[in-house]
C-alpha cells in the first residue's frame, strides 16, 4: 500500500472514560499504531466531566464537551499539529450544544480532510438532529458506516451521494475459536451452560426479558447460568442512580433465580472481556428498540464465535442473517426461552451458528479494520488536494467570535452573603462598609435567571435566585409602591424610596424572572411583586429609567401576553420615551438632553425591543438612528471607547475619555446584538464584539479588565490604568455581557429579545 498519510488525529471519547465510543476510539487508535508502519495516530478526547480523565499518552488534547470555546481551540491545535487526516467518531450524545452541534464548529475550521464514522443514524430524526448530521457530512470528505442499512438511510433520508459513503466493519479483537469450557472455572461456572450479556447497563438493554425466560429454561436445563456483565452507564447512574440494576436484582429474587443469575457490576478491560466471552455458550442481546444501526457488543460476540440470540434491531437483522444467529421479538421472554432451549438441545445447530458468525466476522478484526481505515485515509488525502475546495469562512454572523471565556461564578459567590450581593469590593475582597443596594441585587437576579438557559449548575443558580429575589422582596416598600435602594451592612435601609433607575432595574429583573425562572414558585413570587410595583413604575420620568422598566415589562408580556394593564403600560412607557426624542431637530445631537451620561445604549435598546414587540418600523428606525449616533461617538480607531463619567459628554464639547465604566460596554453589547438580530446587519454584531473586547484589553489603556481567576471584573478604566477593585456592578456588567454574547452565538432568542 502506497503510504501518504503519516499523522492521524481521531476525535472521540477515550478510555478510561466508560462508554462504547471510548472503547472504539481507543481500539482504532491503538490498532492503527500497531498495524500500520510509519503512521502516528493520536486522539482528541471529549470530556463529560470538568476534571477529565487519567488518559494514556495516545490522548494529545482534551475538550470539555460543553464548552464551545474549547472546540475552536481544538481546531487550531489540529491545524498546527501536522495532522494529514482527522477521523471524527460521531454520536449525538458525546458533544455539546443542541443535538451535539458544537462539533460542527470544530471540523468546519480544519485545514485537512475529515473522515467521519457515524455510530448513530436515525430513521426519523428531529429537524435539529437531521440538520446537525447533514452539517457534519457536508464538512466531511468521506463518511464511514458499519452496516448496509446505514448506507440506505444516508442516501434515502439524508440525500448523501453513495460515493461519499464507505462501509467498514466495527472493529473487534482477534479472538481464537475455542471450547467455551476452557475459561469457565475462572468464573466459578464450570459444568454450567452459560448465557452472557455484556455492556453498560441502561433500561433499553432489556435484561429483564432474559430473566423472565429463565424459569422455563431451567425446567429443561437446570444447569444454566446467566451472567450480566457491565457497570451502569455513567450518565444513567448520575441521572437515575442504580434503579435499573436494583429492579433486576429484585426480579431475580422474586423468581428465585439467585443461583442462576450473576451480576458482575464493573467495566472490564479487553483481556477480561475476552475471557468472559470465551466462557459463554450462548450470547443474548435482548435490546428493546430496533433503532440501533450498530452494536459493538454483538459484533464482539460474533468475533468470539458465539451462538447468538437477539431481538431484531437493525444491526442484528443484518449481521445475523444467513444462519449466523436467531432473532426473537422485542420483549418476548417466551420466544427467548424457546430459542435458548433449542440451542442447548441441539449442539450441532449451536456449533453451526457459532462457526458461521465467526467466519463472517474475520473481516472485522482490528488489524483488517485498521488497514481499511488507513487505505481510505490515503485515498481521501490524495483526493482532497486535487478537488477544488472552498476555504473556511464565517458562514454566519454568529461565528465571528466563538472563543468566549468560561462563565465563572466564583466572584459572584464571593460577593454574595446571606442577605444579598455586597455593593463594593477592595480588590477582590467584599467591602461590607458600603452595604447592599437593590440596583446590584436586581442585576444579579437578571443574570441568574438568564443563566438557566446556558449552564447546568442548577443547585447554585437556585440558591442565588432565592437570595436575590428575597432581597428585592424586602426592598419593596408596599406602602409607597416603590423599591428602596441602599441598605447598610447591618440590614437597615437608609432611605424610603430609591432612585428612578432603581425602580426600573427592579422591574427589569422581576419581569425576567417571571419569564425565565425554572421554579414556578419563584416565578409566581416575582410576578406578585412585579404587579404590585408596576403602577408606580409607569410613572417613571427619566428616559433611562423608562427604558429599564420597558425591558422588564416586555419580558413579562412574553409570558402573559393577554395582560391588558401591562400591555397598555408598555405602550405608555414607549410613547413617553419616544416623546423625549420628538423635539430633536439637529442631526449632530441626537439626545434628549444636553449631556450624555451613563448606560446610554439602554435607551435605543428599549426602543428596538418595543418596535419588535409592536411591529412598528418607526420605533426600530428611531432606535437604530440613536444607536448609530452613540456608536459614532464611542467607537474610535477600531475599538470601543465609552463616554467617561468624569464630565460625561456635554453638547458642544469633547466627550470625557475617563473614567470608563463596564455598564456602558454592557448596554452597548445588548443594544447592538438586538439591532443585529432585527436588521440582519453584521455591522452591529461587529460593534458588540468591540464592546465585549473592551473587557478583554481592546481599550484605551490596552488593559484586560476581566479577571479570569475570579470571574470578576475590575471597576473600570482611569487615566492611570484599571481601577483594581472588583465590585458588584462591574462584575455583573461583565457577566451579563458574557451571557448576552453566549445567547447570540447559541441563538437563544428567548434571551436576546427580552432585553439582555
Amino acid at each position: 500500500m502506497l503510504q501518504r498519510v503519516e499523522n492521524i488525529g481521531v476525535i472521540g471519547n477515550f478510555l478510561p472514560r466508560q462508554c462504547g465510543i471510548a472503547t472504539f476510539t481507543t481500539d482504532l487508535v491503538r490498532s492503527i499504531n500497531a498495524n500500520i508502519k510509519g503512521v502516528n495516530c493520536f486522539a482528541v478526547a471529549m470530556n463529560d466531566v470538568p476534571e477529565g480523565y487519567d488518559y494514556p499518552s495516545e490522548v494529545r488534547f482534551e475538550v470539555n464537551q460543553n464548552e464551545l470555546r474549547e472546540y475552536i481551540v481544538a481546531s487550531e491545535f489540529l491545524n498546527i499539529s501536522g495532522v494529514n487526516v482527522v477521523c471524527l467518531q460521531h454520536e449525538y450524545g458525546i458533544f455539546g450544544g443542541e443535538y451535539g452541534n458544537y462539533i460542527v464548529q470544530l471540523i468546519k475550521r480544519l485545514s485537512m480532510p475529515v473522515v467521519t464514522t457515524l455510530h448513530t443514524i436515525l430513521q426519523n430524526p428531529a429537524p435539529g438532529q437531521k440538520r446537525v448530521l447533514i452539517d457534519i457530512i457536508n464538512s466531511s470528505t468521506q463518511v464511514v458506516v458499519m452496516s448496509e442499512m446505514a448506507i440506505r438511510f444516508l442516501t434515502d433520508i439524508y440525500n448523501v451521494p453513495k460515493e461519499k459513503i464507505t462501509l467498514i466493519h466495527h472493529g473487534i479483537p482477534d479472538i481464537p475459536f475455542i471450547d467455551p469450557n476452557f475459561f469457565k472455572d475462572k468464573f466459578g461456572v464450570e459444568g454450567k451452560k452459560v448465557l452472557l450479556t455484556f455492556g453498560l447497563l441502561s433500561k433499553n438493554k432489556g435484561i429483564e426479558t432474559v430473566i423472565r425466560a429463565l424459569p422455563k429454561v431451567l425446567e429443561k436445563h437446570p444447569d444454566v447460568v446467566y451472567i450480566v456483565l457491565g457497570a451502569t452507564h455513567p450518565h444513567v447512574k448520575r441521572a437515575e442512580g442504580e434503579s435499573y440494576r436494583y429492579s433486576l436484582v429484585q426480579m431475580v429474587k422474586r423468581l428465585g433465580l439467585e443461583e442462576n443469575v450473576i451480576f458482575f457490576d464493573r467495566f472490564v478491560d479487553l483481556s477480561e472481556l475476552i475471557e468472559f466471552l470465551s466462557c459463554c455458550d450462548i450470547y443474548v442481546v435482548p435490546y428493546l428498540s430496533e433503532a440501533q444501526i450498530v452494536s459493538g457488543t454483538l459484533i464482539y460476540a460474533m468475533g468470539a464465535g458465539k451462538a447468538i440470540i437477539s431481538t431484531p434491531f437493525w444491526y442484528a437483522k443484518e449481521m445475523l442473517r444467513d444462519n449466523r444467529g436467531i432473532l426473537c421479538d422485542f420483549g418476548n421472554s417466551e420466544q427467548f426461552a424457546d430459542a435458548i432451549i433449542r440451542l442447548l438441545d441441539d449442539e450441532l445447530e449451536r456449533n453451526t451458528i457459532r462457526k458461521n458468525a465467526y467466519q463472517f466476522s474475520r473481516n472485522a478484526v482490528w488489524s483488517k479494520v485498521a488497514t481499511d481505515y488507513v487505505s481510505l485515509f490515503n485515498e481521501v488525502f490524495e483526493r482532497f488536494y486535487k478537488e477544488p475546495r472552498i476555504p473556511f469562512s464565517l458562514s454566519s454572523k454568529k461565528e465571528a467570535s466563538l472563543k468566549l471565556p468560561d462563565i465563572n461564578l466564583k466572584h459572584l459567590l464571593t460577593l454574595t452573603d446571606d442577605t444579598g450581593i455586597i455593593q463594593h469590593a477592595t480588590y477582590n475582597v467584599p467591602n461590607p462598609a458600603f452595604g447592599y443596594c437593590t440596583d446590584d441585587n436586581a442585576r444579579a437576579l437578571t443574570a441568574i435567571v438568564s443563566l438557566y438557559e446556558l449552564i447546568s449548575q442548577t443547585n447554585v443558580l437556585d440558591k442565588l435566585q432565592t437570595r436575590y429575589l428575597s432581597f428585592l422582596s424586602y426592598a419593596f416598600n408596599l406602602e409607597k409602591g416603590k423599591f428602596r435602594n441602599f441598605m447598610s451592612y447591618d440590614r437597615k435601609w437608609t432611605e424610603e424610596v430609591g432612585s428612578e433607575d432603581c425602580q426600573g432595574r427592579a422591574i427589569w429583573s422581576l419581569g425576567y424572572t417571571s419569564f425565565l425562572s425554572k421554579d414556578p414558585n419563584k416565578a409566581n413570587f416575582a410576578i406578585t411583586i412585579f404587579n404590585q410595583a408596576l403602577p408606580q413604575a409607569l410613572e417613571l420620568n427619566h428616559p433611562r429609567s423608562i427604558a429599564l422598566a420597558m425591558l422588564g415589562v416586555k419580558a413579562y408580556l412574553l409570558r402573559f401576553t393577554g395582560d391588558t394593564f401591562a400591555k397598555r403600560g408598555f405602550e405608555r412607557l414607549t410613547e413617553k420615551l419616544v416623546g423625549y426624542f420628538s423635539k430633536i431637530t439637529s442631526e449632530d445631537w441626537l439626545w434628549f438632553e444636553d449631556v450624555v451620561t451613563y448606560e446610554n445604549a439602554r435607551i435605543p435598546h428599549a426602543l428596538l425591543l418595543a418596535g419588535e414587540w409592536s411591529n412598528r418600523k418607526d420605533l426600530i428606525d428611531l432606535g437604530i438612528k440613536i444607536l448609530d449616533w452613540l456608536i459614532h461617538h464611542q467607537v474610535k480607531d477600531g475599538y470601543f471607547s465609552p463616554i467617561g463619567n468624569k464630565g460625561f459628554f456635554v453638547k458642544g464639547q469633547e466627550k470625557a475619555r475617563f473614567d470608563q465604566q463596564p455598564i456602558e460596554a454592557h448596554a452597548m453589547i445588548d443594544a447592538c446584538l438586538v439591532a443585529s438580530k432585527l436588521t440582519n446587519n453584521q455591522f452591529y454584531y461587529t460593534v458588540a464584539q468591540k464592546a465585549f473586547n473592551w473587557f478583554l484589553g481592546e481599550n484605551d489603556c490596552s488593559i484586560v479588565l476581566y479577571d479570569d481567576s475570579t470571574g470578576g471584573c475590575q471597576d473600570g478604566l482611569t487615566p492611570h490604568g484599571a481601577n483594581l477593585n472588583q465590585g458588584a456592578e462591574s462584575t455583573l456588567a461583565w457577566l451579563l455581557s458574557l451571557i448576552s454574547m453566549n445567547a447570540y452565538i447559541t441563538e437563544q432568542d428567548k434571551l436576546l429579545l427580552i432585553g439582555g
